[in-house]
Order: structure tokens, then sequence, then C-alpha cells
């Protein structure tokens, strides 16, 4: 359990907002950084890193440090992989700005479990949605889009058995909708006249690959299938300097989009490892639907479902050090309506499918298999 600050650790600092440390040594780096997580990182309570801990051991450790030397700044590296492995935090990603470390990795812990997982698997590309999935599946009755400029992608048409099928890598639909191609505005309203479309038995979401994006996706996709506001979890932000300063728990809702009617048919969401953010929190407000008809099939997901904003709104979040461009973590500490924060773990799907990797590679893909099984039912 991680432990609160108390008056008798006098080793310990005084909380300051990292961006304004005049930083000249690796002292002052570390406690720029180290402030900044104990004051903005919004898991200390489920997390099982001891904060405390860290400052003493590392503490000393960068006092060593000479922050004008390249091997130094090496080390420096390595420390803060180490000290921040166990975060729960799948956000959290330390990106690197001082030139010694340009040809060093981002540090995120969250693809170190990942790779951990017994039912690990590589990324599927965008091809196989955009192409196979579109071509055999759909039967090239539907739409596809690329903008060649950021590598977002969409997908969707109906099967012969008239299962409406959406698959997109990003979260920018209301963007896109509004201020995209027409080519994008076309397939996105495709998609949400197919909802209403009598004639539809039901909907799958193939939110595989999906890494998030923007929140305002969340009523404006999953607002299209109900028509009243509905709860699945409750969220919770920094109100002050303390580490374990919060506020109180707030609901984390739904609301219908304007002349949304409710949606009785099976809609069917699909995620894998690589479902992230807001992918997840989809998956959680589909399950949470109030009539019971929304399903999640798959995988167990990434586990980074607290959602992101600049720190000008919350106590807490990103910063940045001097040597750390951004220190990216979540704003908000999301938890699920049975009570459970999944950060760090991955929400669990109704139904696991394992993607069976030498089927997919002979051209089977059980996951959409069975999504489509249980849409047809």
């Amino acid at each position: 359990m991680v432990m609160g600050l108390v008056s008798c650790q006098k080793e310990l600092p005084d909380l300051e907002q990292p961006e304004q440390y005049i930083v000249g040594s690796f002292s002052e780096e570390f406690e720029a950084f180290w402030n900044g997580m104990n004051n903005n990182y919004v898991f200390w309570d489920v997390d099982p890193t001891d904060w405390d801990a860290v400052y003493t051991k590392y503490k000393p450790l960068f006092a060593r440090l000479n922050i004008n030397k390249d091997e130094d700044i090496r080390k420096a590296y390595t420390y803060y992989r180490e000290m921040t492995a166990n975060l729960v935090d799948s956000h959290y990603t330390l990106i690197p700005s001082n030139n010694a470390l340009l040809d060093s990795a981002t540090i995120n812990p969250a693809y170190k479990r990942i790779q951990k997982r017994s039912d690990f698997h590589g990324f599927i590309s965008e091809g196989y949605y955009y192409n196979n999935v579109f071509v055999n599946i759909l039967g090239r009755n539907g739409l596809r889009t690329v903008d060649s400029t950021d590598g977002a992608y969409m997908v969707t048409g109906k099967t012969s058995t008239n299962v409406l099928y959406f698959h997109f890598n990003q979260f920018d639909l209301k963007n896109r909708s509004e201020n995209g191609t027409l080519a994008e505005r076309q397939l996105i309203q495709y998609f949400f006249n197919g909802i209403n479309d009598n004639s539809v038995r039901s909907v799958v979401i193939d939110l595989r690959g999906n890494g998030g994006g923007n929140l305002a996706d969340l009523n404006f996709l999953m607002g299209a299938f109900t028509d009243k506001s509905y709860s699945f979890g409750a969220t919770r932000s920094k109100n002050g300097p303390g580490r374990l300063d919060y506020t109180p728990w707030i609901d984390a809702s739904v609301t219908p989009k304007a002349g949304a009617r409710a949606f009785t048919k099976p809609l069917i969401v699909i995620t894998d490892q690589y479902s992230v953010s807001m992918a997840e929190i989809t998956a959680m407000a589909t399950k949470a639907l109030p009539g019971g008809n929304g399903r999640v099939v798959g995988e167990r997901t990434w586990g980074a479902n607290g959602p992101l904003t600049s720190n000008v709104f919350y106590n807490g979040g990103q910063f940045s050090t001097a040597l750390f461009n951004l220190v990216y973590t979540s704003s908000q500490m999301l938890r699920y309506k049975d009570g459970v924060v999944y950060e760090g773990v991955g929400f669990p799907p109704d139904v696991t499918v394992t993607l069976n990797v030498l089927q997919f590679q002979s051209g089977r893909d059980n996951q959409l298999e069975r999504a489509l099984t249980l849409a047809n039912q």
C-alpha cells in the first residue's frame, strides 16, 4: 500500500510545480520529476509503487550524476525506467527531450506488461481491416477511407446477413463528421444511418488496435444507441497538492444524441490488447447499456482508461521537466460501475476470444468470427 507523506519524514521535499524548477543539476531534475509525480499522478491510492521509498533510494543516486555528461544523462534514463516500472497508469510515458537521449526509446511500462501476458501477440495491421475485411466480409458493399496525413482510417459496411460493421483506428469521429473530407463524412453518416435501418439485425464495432482519441466521441458514438442518459462508472481527479487529495467520485455517463432511439438489437464490441483509452471506455459504455444488449468480445484491453487532458483543467496529469519533453500521465481516475479500477489491468470482455495467430496467418479471424456469430443469433 502506498502511504501518504507524514510529518516525521523531514528528508522529503515540499511540493512544487515541476515547470517552475530552474534545473542546473540532476538533484534539481530529480526533485522536479518526483514532485511532479507526487502531485500530478492520480493513481497513488491504487498504485503498488512506494513513492517515498523511491525518493529515499534514487535521490542520492541522482546527486552523484553530472547533468552535463552524456553518460550520466543515459544513466539517469535507466534510473527513471527502473523507478517507474510498476506504475499502473498505462497512459504513462516519458518522452526524452535531451540530445543525449534522442536515440532512446520512450519509457512506457504498460507495453512491458502487455508483453508478459500469456495471450500476447503482435499488432494487427491496418491493411487487414482496410483490405481483407472490406473485401471478404463486407463484399465491397461498404465504404472505406484513409487519411494519408495522420494514418486515420475507417471501414464500414453490411455483411451478407445484414450485420452493420464498423472499424476505425482512432477516435476522431465527431470532428471528421463535421470537418473531415467528403468521403469521411459520408462514411460516418452511412454508419449512423445503419443504426436506425430496420433491415440491420445487429451492429459490430471492431475496436481492435484502436489507440483512443477524443473523449467527445463517447456521446457522439454511444449516444446514438440510447434515448436516455446512463452511467457506466465514475471519475475523480486531484483537487490539492497532496498525494491523496482527491475530488469526490463523479458519475461518468453517456448522454443521448438528439433524436436518438433506444437500440434494442445486439451491439457487439470487439477488443484486443491494443484497444486503448477511449476504446476501453467505449467497451465499458457498451457493456453498461440500459437494455443489456451490449457485449464485449475478444481480449482484455490495454489498461489505460483514465481520461487525459491538459493539467490546465485539472490539478494533475501531464507535465514536463528539463530532461523530458513530456511526462504523459492521466488527468483522472476512472472506475467502472462495478467499483473496480481497471487501470493497469485492462477491461475484460464478456466473451473471451484470444486471437489464434496461426489461424489468422492462414486467413481465419476467430475473434471476428465469434463476434459475427453472436451478432447473427
